[in-house]
């Protein structure tokens, strides 16, 4: 999914991403306003995962968002 199809599904993808990472607070939802780049940093930073790791797991989930 790219970045433009991300902000353009913002509002139904922030229920997803809470789903997806309990960990991503409102706070960080409003901060990252449907940057992809922005997710990837908030799934690394919360979960500890390599900058590579952290987006395949955002690429895969928002490809199942996508696919909806």
């Amino acid at each position: 999914m790219s970045g433009d199809v991300l902000e353009g599904k913002w509002k139904q993808a922030r229920g997803k991403i809470k789903q997806w990472w309990g960990d991503v607070t409102d706070d960080d939802l409003d901060r990252i306003e449907g940057r992809r780049d922005e997710l990837v940093g908030v799934i690394q930073e919360r979960y500890g995962y390599t900058r590579e790791r952290a987006e395949r797991e955002v690429d895969a989930r928002l490809a199942e968002l996508e696919d909806e």
